[in-house]
Formats: structure tokens, sequence, C-alpha cells
């Protein structure tokens, strides 16, 4: 209960500045539908409400502000309208319907998971040539770090044309995102372990005669093993976000990306919100995931959670 109050209470304030937030970011829309109903608003032309701040406008127009929670289409949905929205489209729309999160989820996911076993299969890979290979680590890793500066936004677009001139299309650019936005934190995660090990534990090792691949598998490796999973719930995280960048530019009809490119597009912003809560709600259940097999994994191996 002491490690899930911290948590609810943040969520408590998020949800409270964001209800606060709602007020003055949608009275101006608010206030010109209410006039073109007939309402009496203050000020009562348009182009005077426009110069009035959002703040003020409320205070001035009181009975307007519960109508700013129910718009249709708002610049900042209230909490509850995404709330009904995500609970509707999933749990009220079949999961092979194109209105279902559910089915956007998985559109979403496939790639993802694709995604983040490709990068941290070579995010594995590339700690252990960097740790074992000193050509490899002055080489490499400042590949590896430039390579994180390049914009997503930008490289992702290039990605999908390239491969779809090669006649490659589906989930497997997609994944080829994900896994570039997930290989990074292995990396250096997994290198950080590995080096983990002290020069009393190397020289003992020494000592039996040990050779690099055994000092491998019975020391560093597993003194790794904490670093690796701390790694892996950036990567997946990481993951989730590239696919879901990668659907935007390509126009896509299905996923999460496409769901919120819907919402931009027809204007429906609540549409867009619901997809991007569902997707963040996915990655805390990806992570869970892995804290899950982390807590197993480790207390398997006698070790305890930090």
């Amino acid at each position: 209960m002491k490690s899930i109050l911290p948590v609810l209470t943040i969520i408590a304030a998020v949800l409270f500045l964001w209800t606060l937030a709602v007020v003055p970011m949608n009275m101006h829309l608010t206030a010109d539908q209410a006039q073109r109903s007939g309402a009496i608003v203050t000020p009562d032309t348009p182009v005077a409400r426009k110069e009035t701040n959002g703040i003020v406008l409320a205070l001035k127009n009181p009975h307007l502000i519960a109508l700013t929670y129910v718009g249709k289409r708002p610049n900042l949905p209230s909490p509850h309208q995404v709330g009904l929205e995500m609970f509707d489209t999933i749990f009220g729309k079949k999961i092979t319907s194109k209105r279902s999160l559910v089915y956007h989820g998985w559109i979403t996911l496939a790639p993802t998971l694709l995604g983040f076993a490709i990068g941290t299969l070579l995010g594995v890979l590339l700690a252990v040539g960097i740790v074992f290979s000193r050509v490899m680590d002055k080489s490499v890793m400042p590949w590896a770090i430039v390579s994180q500066t390049i914009p997503i936004l930008a490289l992702a677009p290039m990605i999908i044309v390239v491969l779809g001139a090669a006649g490659i299309h589906g989930v497997l650019p997609k994944s080829v995102i994900a896994a570039y936005l997930s290989f990074f934190p292995v990396v250096v995660g997994m290198v950080k372990g590995l080096r983990s090990p002290d020069h009393m534990q190397l020289d003992l090792l020494r000592t039996y005669s040990t050779n690099n691949v055994q000092s491998f598998w019975k020391l560093r490796l597993p003194s790794s093993t904490p670093y690796l999973f701390a790694s892996l719930k950036i990567g997946i995280s990481a993951s989730l976000i590239g696919t879901i960048v990668a659907e935007l530019p390509t126009g896509a009809k299905a996923g999460f990306g496409a769901r919120m490119l819907v919402g931009d597009q027809y204007g429906q912003p609540i549409l867009s919100w619901a997809a991007l809560f569902a997707a963040a709600l996915t990655a805390a259940a990806l992570v869970g995931i892995i804290s899950l097999v982390e807590r197993g994994a480790l207390r398997k191996m006698g070790m305890k959670l930090a």
C-alpha cells in the first residue's frame, strides 16, 4: 500500500490539474456555441471574446463552465470524456471492429514485440562485443550514441519508403523502427552490467585459469541481469513509441497511431486522447510484465530487488 500511495497521489494531482485546465482551454469554443444557441455571453462579440483570456472569460460567464466539460469537439477533452470513450471502445465494441481499441492495440502490439525482440538481441550482441573487444568499444559505441541523435520523425518515413521500394511492407518496417529505438537502452545497460564485476572478482576467476567465455557465463552475465531488466523496461516502451511513430507517416488504417490520426483529421480529439491513453496503459502493462519476470528471475538467482 505504501508503494502505491505515491503513484495514486501523482495520478490524482494530474487529474485535478487536467480538470482545471479544461475550463480555460474550452471556454472560447463553448462561449461561441452558447451564443449561437441564444445564451447570454459576456463579452457579446466573437472578436472581443477572442482577445479575452480563457480564465477571465470563465469568470465573466460562470454559467458556461459546466458546458466546457461536455463539448463534442473540445480543444481539451475532460477526463470523464476520455474515460467513457476508452470504456466504450475497449469493452463496448467487438475486438474485430475497427472502432475497437483492442483491435488497434493488437495491430500496434505485434510490430512492437517483434521490434523489441530484434532490438534486444542486437543490443545484447553489441554489448558483448563492446565489452570483450577494444576495437568495437572504440568504433561501435560512438556510432550507437550518434544514431540516437537522429530525430525518429525524420528517419521513420525514410525507412518506410526504402523498405517499401524493396517490396517490404506490413509489420517488418514498423518493427525496424521499433528495434532502432529499443536497441540503444539495451546496449548501454548491458555494457554497464557486463562491466559491473570488480577487479577482485575477475582476479579470482583468473586464478582458476578461466577464459573469457567462462567468465562471461559464470560472472559477467549473472552480474548484468539487473541492468538488463532495467534496460528492457525502457526498451519495450521505446519500441511502442517507435511503432506508433511509424504508423503516422504511412497513413496506416489501423493501430494506435492511425487512431490518433483519425481524431486529428476529423476534428475528434477525444478519439486521439483515448488512443493516447490506451497506448500508455499498454506500455505500463508491458513494463509490468517485464517487472514480474525480473522479480522471478532475480529471486531464482538469489538476488534482491533494489
